[in-house]
């Protein structure tokens, strides 16, 4: 009986450390599982809020950012968030203060009316974000205040013909260009809605001062190879889509090709191939970049200027494109085809020669390394059709034997007017030859 009882009375206590253990465990997971709710809580808590439709200024994506980072950069001044407080571009705050001063002295308004013109207009900035602003409010309506009032006074003092001389404060025309090219870069931009605002409120009595558009079109007129207008029904986003708008055709719901879905250009012969085979290269008249026309064995292109500055202001166009308009990135199409049409120094070298590319960077290399790293990590959607069917044609063009015959006929024997006189003669004189050995073998019979 006694050993009995002592085996009850450890059976009865393995039972209670088993349930105190299982107790123990279960109260154990529980605060794991909470802990670990609460972690994944503060993860979906963390997570940025979705794009507003407003969005349109975008950080430019790493895979393209390391291709060329500097053509993405600002050298000497921030605007905008994403570059806000880079100690190196203090420098250029300084300056900004001084021409907020100047902006206030010229509008004659109070400062407190211009802080409440941007605060009422805070959160509709904010969503022109594609990251979250880690601003304070405060801190934000004093940065929109302080670059926009800089842009409208950059632009008022900077006269096109002023651009090669020096402006007031000293800008030597190497800074200026420097800050032109700052204030393109898709990273440093303001919302144009904010600073055309601003500009209205602080200019409506003076009726002799063009309009916001206006002037922005006037400042970027430099940036583009053809004279800028603007549809006033069109919506800009900001200065970088303003420049890509500028490059469209004028009408664009009447002059835009279609894109169709699954069709993309993936080959087409360089301009020295395509000359080879016999296709003439003319500079075209359009006003239209994009206006690429290929009749009779004609290409016609319209003249592109290739600076110093060029590969940075496509480079930002072109990533507008891949991450604003992915489906309507008609830019990026046309440096495709040039892509294409650019394979050498001899092709730059032809296209120079026909005068429709004007080389300002002074080296056929350049060019050619210039235009066929434009399109690295870029991701290509659907052709253009007017494109499409524009290789098309060309390719089909190089690849017919009769065209390249006719081509090497002419280049062999009728390139030059002694080429073509001593060609003229020989044939002549085969004619006559020939006319003679016939006459002969008939007088025989």
């Amino acid at each position: 009986m006694e050993q009995y009882s002592v085996r009850a009375e450890i059976q009865a206590a393995t039972n209670d450390l088993r349930i105190n253990v299982n107790e123990n465990s279960e109260s154990q997971m529980e605060d794991q599982d909470r802990a670990l709710a609460n972690n994944i809580t503060q993860m979906l808590e963390s997570l940025e809020p979705p794009l507003s439709p407003e969005c349109c200024i975008y950080r430019v994506p790493s895979d393209l950012r390391k291709v060329n980072e500097k053509a993405y950069t600002p050298e000497v001044i921030s605007i905008g968030p994403f570059h806000h407080g880079d100690k190196r571009l203090e420098t250029m705050e300084k300056l900004k203060v001084t021409y907020f001063k100047r902006f206030v002295q010229k509008a004659a308004l109070n400062v407190e009316n211009l802080v409440s013109i941007i605060r009422d207009r805070e959160v509709a900035v904010r969503r022109c974000y594609a990251e979250t602003i880690q601003l304070s409010s405060d801190n934000c309506v004093k940065m929109i205040l302080g670059d926009a009032s800089f842009i409208i006074m950059f632009f008022l003092t900077c006269k096109p013909k002023e651009w090669t001389s020096t402006c007031e404060d000293n800008l030597t025309p190497r800074l200026i260009s420097t800050l032109r090219k700052d204030i393109r870069l898709l990273e440093n931009q303001l919302p144009f809605f904010v600073i055309e605002e601003l500009y209205n409120f602080a200019f409506a009595s003076c009726s002799n001062l063009p309009s916001f558009a206006e002037l922005a079109i006037r400042f970027f007129a430099r940036s583009n190879s053809r004279k800028i207008s603007l549809d006033p029904n069109l919506k800009i986003r900001h200065f970088i889509d303003l420049l890509r708008t500028s490059f469209l055709p004028q009408s664009i719901s009447q002059r835009l090709p279609q894109r169709n879905r699954g069709i993309k250009v993936t080959h087409l012969y360089s301009a020295s191939q395509l000359d080879e085979a016999g296709v003439k290269f003319k500079v075209d008249s359009s006003n239209c970049l994009f206006d690429l026309k290929f009749t009779k064995g004609v290409l016609k292109i319209p003249r592109i200027k290739l600076h110093n500055n060029t590969e940075s202001l496509f480079r930002n166009i072109m990533a507008l494109e891949q991450l604003h308009y992915p489906f309507d990135g008609y830019f990026t199409d046309y440096i495709r085809v040039l892509d294409f049409l650019i394979d050498t120094p001899k092709d730059v070298d032809l296209l120079v020669r026909k005068r429709i590319l004007v080389n300002g960077l002074g080296d056929s290399n350049a060019v050619t390394t210039l235009v066929n790293n434009l399109c690295r990590q870029i991701f290509i959607s659907e052709a253009n059709s007017d494109y499409f069917d524009l290789c098309n044609h060309l390719n089909n063009f190089y690849e017919d034997p009769w065209h390249s015959w006719k081509a090497a006929l002419r280049r062999d024997y009728f390139s030059t007017p002694w080429r073509t006189a001593s060609t003229v003669a020989a044939i002549i004189l085969l004619v006559l030859t020939f006319t003679q050995t016939i006459c002969s073998i008939i007088s025989l019979w």
